[in-house]
């Protein structure tokens, strides 16, 4: 029996192999049908210096029908940033979970922004009013563009994108970025300095900072708004504060959610709301257990922390659209 060799994916490579609409679709279709036979158990977390990391992040499939092992390895220096580097690096590692074989490294960088954007995008599906055209992008870091054109791609109803960054520079060099990428026809772009003015805008509001104060306050969100919370994971970070919370109905991706989130731990802790009054997770609106929106009118909440198990479904469709792709150049 032939041993394949190991193929590394590279930053580049991903762009061409994955699309924020394939993966939407990927996940859709597979969550409901592996979920239950996907192992991840809690990351692990090293101390590396006084001031780094390491995270390990395992997960494994015991279906036969999603041969894969993968494993997700995180370093975290943050005085990076005086060198002019980033603060995180990232590389996922995925096995042959019947021989142990390595299969792929690829860069999880990327890998878990493309699955960060696409699950808020999925989750959107359910939960953003269908004719929804303003989509306010708080936030113009690594993960914004994916977050516009993930959200574009569920809703082409959307017909102007309002960009708020603390960085009025940087939120229109996003902008410059993203139209000369192309593939926006019939969708205006422009950035905003005032946040409080522009929160009331959007039809769909998505957030991806690192803010421990929070930006969107809840009595300025428009009837029948969508808010997307995507920044925070730790408890003391908020993204929005209590009356956002208290005004939506909060879906979540899944049970990490409630205990990671600095939004919802800490409205837990006030008895804003209840752990019981979370509507339900991602899945359970895939699967149509629960429902999403069911009117025009209501504001919905969607927080994800991500999870093992989407990082492996998405590495399996990167490895798998890679080895396809080979194969026709081959053959």
């Amino acid at each position: 029996m032939t041993t394949p060799s190991p193929v590394f994916i590279s930053t580049a490579t991903l762009h061409t192999l994955l699309t924020h609409k394939s993966l939407i679709n990927h996940l859709q279709f597979s969550l409901p049908s592996f979920t239950s036979t996907i192992e991840s158990p809690l990351r692990h977390a090293h101390q590396t210096s006084p001031s780094t990391s390491l995270l390990l992040m395992p997960s494994w499939s015991c279906s036969p029908s999603l041969p894969y092992i993968g494993i997700k390895l995180v370093t975290y220096h943050p005085n990076n940033s005086t060198q002019n580097l980033p603060g995180v690096h990232a590389s996922y590692v995925l096995f042959n979970s019947i021989t142990g074989q390595t299969l792929a490294t690829m860069d999880a960088t990327e890998l878990t922004v493309y699955r960060t954007a696409c699950t808020s995008a999925l989750a959107s599906k359910f939960l953003s009013r269908q004719d929804s055209e303003t989509l306010l992008m708080i936030g113009a870091g690594t993960l914004a563009p994916h977050l516009i054109k993930a959200h574009l791609t569920v809703r082409p109803s959307l017909k102007k994108v309002i960009v708020w960054n603390r960085t009025v520079d940087k939120a229109k060099k996003m902008i410059e970025n993203l139209q000369s990428e192309g593939g926006f026809e019939g969708v205006c772009f422009e950035s905003n300095d005032c946040l409080e003015e522009v929160v009331g805008l959007g039809d769909i509001v998505s957030c991806a900072t690192n803010s421990e104060t929070p930006l969107v306050k809840g009595e300025k969100l428009k009837e029948g708004a969508h808010l997307d919370l995507v920044g925070s994971f730790k408890h003391s970070m908020r993204e929005c504060d209590d009356k956002a919370l208290k005004r939506g109905k909060v879906f979540v991706d899944n049970e990490a959610a409630l205990v990671e989130a600095g939004e919802l731990v800490g409205a837990f802790e006030r008895g804003v709301i209840s752990r019981d009054e979370i509507a339900g997770d991602l899945l359970e609106l895939i699967k149509g257990e629960k429902n999403g929106r069911t009117n025009a009118e209501e504001i919905t909440v969607f927080k994800s922390v991500g999870s093992a198990v989407v990082d492996l479904l998405t590495a399996q469709l990167a490895y798998e659209t890679y080895i396809k792709n080979h194969q026709i150049l081959v053959n």
